[in-house]
């Protein structure tokens, strides 16, 4: 499928400066809280204090009297259908989570009243004068006791907390296991992170009771996702809603669901016939906006004596939260993490057994990375430990298994099929731009000091474009639906329309590129569109899991090509040519080899649009095409190296330099894809040492400012050396894969590897991410340094 178009590629592969940057760092953009309607009222959310109980009653007298407050609205006052996810796996028990709690609440933070008031500040104070009289049951805090995982039931009738437990099985791994010469374990576990998008969730609905229609803005992802959860919530057809997205500022995931809140939103605007607007603060998006990433991985690896990596066997248990949540569910973590358990080496025996769990916490939602994360760091650990044990290099133990260069296309143990790569390569390029060797040498002075260095590898492999075939080797139960629109003006202006929109990717210029190479014209002259349903064509999916370049700029790409066609037809009605002896670039089109014919895009179109005589010649002198992708699975690949320097006296620990080699085929725009790298690895390195959204054993969260919960800043983040292979994608347009989860899953597992192997005197494991400096010390224990290079109790 890899296509070049019309054989121009001015665009694509430049790194043109971010169009939308200008607007946007002077100030000029438009965000949810720059949106204020006229007569536009505030809503803010009482939320439960408990983390589980029977909800009694809810005393609102108070707040219903301060001056300003329109209403205080419960469950009662807004019936609706609750919040059901679309995954369709069998075995999955659905938890429906309603916009307002009514009879129960499952987690500190859970919406059980709105108030609506002429101000945020009078709706912020009358929350508190709110009483919720709530029957206090005990939380369900640790998922990973099977003794009690249902000692106290979140949802009763459904008789269990496990709402799935399945096994897939690949192979004869424990026929594998038993027979292999080595067999090492561990026990891995992810704490529970939070996405935390500088710009935090928030949304204005203005429902037309004359109409019967509502408009809905939003800082969302997923716009026609957004809008077809409405309308099931409020029993309205898709076309009385229209969900429009202003400048969005950031979102890594956590904006792919429909919130609660937002439904809440929508339902008091109809209620009350007037516009309502609601702003998270941080408070309230670090304690109830979904959180990520807890799992717990029992992980076996079985290796040949000479190295081979022969079969994997796991145990994942994912902590959902309160509820199944509604557009990705519980199973985004564990089950999904299953499927790459083999990564990018060629293990051919993988069992794993998976179980997700609801506790009461914040529900679980897509958070950059997903579900690969976990299982990722867990088996990248574990190599090292392996290395360790049998004496050899680390590096080298991974090299030797890594998928090789002749056996693309290559098709994983768990199913994936892996389109083409550069592993090997890009493990190379890492070593020599670290300088590896001489790092060793370095490492083995440093020994006997109170300061040691250690160096992780982490390579990878990313599923990404998310289609349906990629969703369906990921077993998961995803049918992608996208349609593009491109459209030539009587102006000649290019307009590219999609249902993607961007929450800071570039999309703006990197879509631009694209067509502006297909249709042939300057990128300047192709806007890109994506702000609300009405206009943007329809994507069931929006922005995630690294579709955007591969599947809205592979539609885009195939419209423009049609566009370009169409204008070289109707060119050559004017210039008396055929039309494959016309060209169109750079905004003009001519006959080939004669530049004294060119007339401009914008001449063609207004006489596609007005000139009888081109009516005359060419029957349909349409210029707007409208384009369906759903492409075939690709996967980019690369490495992340990590070198750390660890204080023993004090556990402080320094990450000193950050390598990442990264191949996602043809790059549109380096620039952006440099910007992805960087953005993903930062969050990778919070993961890995910083980011814990802890609760206490009574089920209050700890972490609900940044006093708390801690992100990176350049103080523990180095500045990023990257390096690019490029094997462009078979199955995509112009090669194109994409690469934006790709930090997110490897960077914590070389961050941990470089610490692990910083304390390997010690004989310390590392077996949870974040890595604190407390317990930098606990592995040390009473060990104390030997100059000789060990460590010794």
């Amino acid at each position: 499928m890899a296509n070049e178009g019309s054989g121009h590629r001015r665009w694509v592969g430049q790194p043109v400066p971010r169009r939308e940057d200008v607007r946007l760092l002077t100030g000029r953009g438009t965000y949810l809280a720059d949106i204020l309607p006229r007569g536009c009222l505030h809503a803010a959310f009482v939320r439960s204090p408990a983390p589980h109980g029977i909800l009694l009653d809810i005393d609102v007298a108070a707040a219903r009297q301060v001056d300003g407050v329109i209403a205080v609205l419960s469950a009662a006052d807004l019936p609706h259908r609750p919040l059901v996810d679309a995954v369709a796996v069998d075995g999955l028990l659905k938890t429906p989570q309603p916009a307002l709690a009514g009879d129960r609440v499952r987690f500190v933070g859970e919406p059980v009243a709105i108030v609506v008031a002429r101000t945020q500040a009078i709706a912020e104070d009358a929350v508190d004068l709110v009483f919720c009289d709530i029957e206090p049951l005990t939380p369900m805090m640790d998922v990973g006791d099977p003794d009690h995982v249902d000692d106290e039931l979140l949802f009763p009738e459904l008789g269990t907390n496990v709402i799935y437990e399945g096994r897939r099985r690949h192979g004869r791994a424990q026929e594998v296991l038993e027979g292999a010469p080595h067999v090492f374990t561990t026990r891995f576990r992810s704490r529970r992170s939070a996405a935390v998008p500088l710009e935090t969730r928030g949304c204005i609905a203005r429902y037309d009771p004359g109409g019967d229609f509502l408009e809905f803005t939003a800082s969302t992802q997923s716009p026609h996702l957004l809008r077809r959860k409405l309308a099931s919530c409020l029993g309205l057809g898709e076309h009385q809603i229209n969900v429009r997205v202003p400048d969005v500022g950031g979102a890594f995931g956590q904006k792919i669901p429909a919130a609660p809140e937002e439904v809440a939103v929508a339902l008091a605007s109809r209620h009350l016939g007037r516009p309502v607007r609601w702003v998270e603060d941080r408070r309230e998006n670090l304690m109830a906006a979904p959180h990520a990433k807890e799992q717990t991985v029992q992980l076996s690896l079985a290796l040949s004596d000479d190295g081979e990596f022969l079969a994997l066997d796991a145990d994942i248990v994912g902590d959902a939260g309160a509820y199944s949540f509604n557009s990705a569910s519980a199973l985004i973590e564990p089950y999904v993490g299953a499927g790459l358990l083999p990564g990018p080496y060629r293990i051919r025996h993988v069992d794993a057994r998976i179980r997700a769990v609801v506790s009461n916490k914040s529900p679980v939602a897509p958070y950059r990375g997903v579900g690969w994360t976990a299982t990722h760091s867990a088996r990248e650990l574990l190599i090292d430990d392996a290395a360790r044990a049998l004496a050899v290099d680390p590096v080298d133990l991974r090299r030797r298994n890594l998928v090789r260069p002749g056996e693309f296309p290559y098709e994983s143990a768990t199913g994936m099929h892996y389109d083409s790569g550069s592993y090997q390569e890009c493990l190379d390029t890492a070593m020599d731009l670290v300088g590896y060797e001489a790092f060793r040498e370095r490492q083995r002075r440093s020994r006997g000091t109170g300061r040691l260095v250690g160096i992780g590898v982490s390579p990878y492999v990313e599923p990404t474009g998310w289609g349906t075939e990629g969703a369906r080797q990921s077993e998961w139960s995803f049918a992608s639906h996208d349609v593009v629109r491109v459209s030539v003006e009587p102006s000649g202006q290019v307009v590219a329309a999609c249902g993607t929109p961007s929450q800071g990717q570039g999309h703006a210029t990197t879509l631009a590129q694209v067509v502006a190479d297909a249709v042939g014209v300057g990128i300047d002259d192709v806007a890109v569109i994506s702000s609300d349903t009405a206009s943007a064509p329809i994507s069931t999916a929006g922005t995630r899991a690294s579709r955007v370049a591969v599947i809205s700029g592979g539609a885009l790409h195939l419209a423009g090509e049609e566009i370009n066609a169409r204008l070289r037809r109707i060119a050559g009605a004017i210039l008396e040519a055929a039309p494959d002896d016309v060209e169109v670039v750079d905004g003009q089109a001519q006959v080939r080899g004669d530049p004294s014919s060119a007339i401009r895009v914008r001449d063609i179109a207004e006489a596609a649009y007005y000139s009888p005589a081109v009516r005359e010649q060419v029957g349909d002198p349409n210029l707007v095409v409208t384009q369906f992708l759903d492409p075939k699975a690709t996967y980019s690949n690369g490495v992340v190296v990590a070198v750390v320097e660890v204080d023993v006296a004090t556990g402080g620990l320094h990450v000193e330099d950050l390598v990442a080699v990264e191949d996602c085929g043809t790059m549109i725009n380096p620039n952006v894809v440099d910007g992805q790298i960087r953005g993903a690895v930062a969050q990778g390195v919070g993961a890995a040492l910083l980011e814990e959204m802890a609760y206490s054993e009574d089920g209050q969260p700890q972490s609900v400012s940044f006093l708390d919960y801690l992100l990176p800043s350049t103080t523990e983040v180095p500045d990023i050396r990257i390096a690019h292979h490029c094997s462009p994608s078979p199955h995509t347009v112009n090669g194109v894969k994409g690469l934006g989860e790709s930090g997110l899953i490897s960077t914590p597992a070389a961050v941990a590897n470089a610490v692990a192997d910083a304390l390997s005197p010690f004989g310390g494991r590392i077996q949870e991410l974040p890595i604190r400096p407390e317990r930098i010390v606990a592995l040390i224990g009473d060990h104390v340094l030997d100059p000789a290079g060990g460590g010794a109790p």
